[in-house]
């Protein structure tokens, strides 16, 4: 666990040694704002922010969470300093836990980015407090999925730039792709499937307030699975 740690300080502190954690910040905040002020905070609208979660966060997520992970391994790799990691005595279940902690450190600083908006809300109608954590319970689920496929795709390419795009056509494909194909499909066992594992189909029940105990299985399962993909795919090339 002292490993973990040790890992999780030293990433999220080389996210704000380098210009990532403030590029990523910078277009989160901007990007978020904007669907926002034009999606929700305008005269005559409903105080809501059910289209910021319901999609506009969904696509933000998809573009923002590649960029933490794209550098987790991939530099490692490409500066030769995974050789000096593994052979300290640190475990390879340890170095994908400390890099998946350390991207989720700063996901929760952007989330907490996000209270502005309730708090701007407020002041023009009543925020439904249960909601807000639904949505916010439904953020964290999300965003630690979609950390776990791009710390994958990281440990499989020494180049970020492969790494951030493998990922970012991964979770489109796993978002909306699916979601999109589902509906213009008939009521069948295709169907059915594609709704099944399209990650947007899960996500709305949060938005909606609903939590659902598949749902929550759903999004730790594959998160878990995909922290395993990463932890064979570190292991593999260890040896090679």
């Amino acid at each position: 666990m002292r490993n973990v740690s040790t890992l999780l300080q030293r990433e999220l502190g080389a996210y704000f040694l380098s210009p990532i954690a403030y590029i990523v910040m910078a277009i989160f905040l901007f990007s978020s704002g904007l669907a926002f002020a034009l999606g929700t905070f305008f005269s005559g609208g409903e105080a809501s922010m059910r289209m910021l979660f319901e999609f506009w966060m969904m696509l933000i997520l998809v573009f923002v969470l590649p960029m933490l992970t794209m550098r987790l391994l991939s530099e490692e790799f490409r500066n030769g300093t995974i050789e000096t990691l593994m052979t300290s005595p640190i475990t390879e279940i340890e170095v994908i836990t400390g890099k998946f902690f350390g991207a989720m450190a700063l996901y929760l600083i952007l989330l907490a980015t996000l209270l502005l908006y309730p708090i701007i809300m407020s002041m023009y109608g009543t925020v439904d407090v249960s909601l807000l954590i639904c949505n916010y319970l439904g953020l964290f689920l999300l965003g630690a999925l979609y950390i776990s496929v791009g710390l994958f795709f990281s440990t499989c390419t020494n180049h970020q730039i492969i790494a951030v795009l493998s990922s970012f056509f991964v979770l489109a494909l796993m978002t909306f792709a699916t979601q999109g194909l589902a509906m213009q499909l008939d009521a069948g066992w295709l169907r059915v499937v594609l709704q099944q594992i399209s990650v947007r189909s899960h996500f709305q029940d949060f938005v909606r307030g609903l939590v659902d105990l598949n749902h929550v299985v759903f999004f730790v399962t594959l998160t878990g699975f995909f922290l395993f993909l990463s932890v064979k795919r570190l292991e593999m090339r260890r040896w090679q």
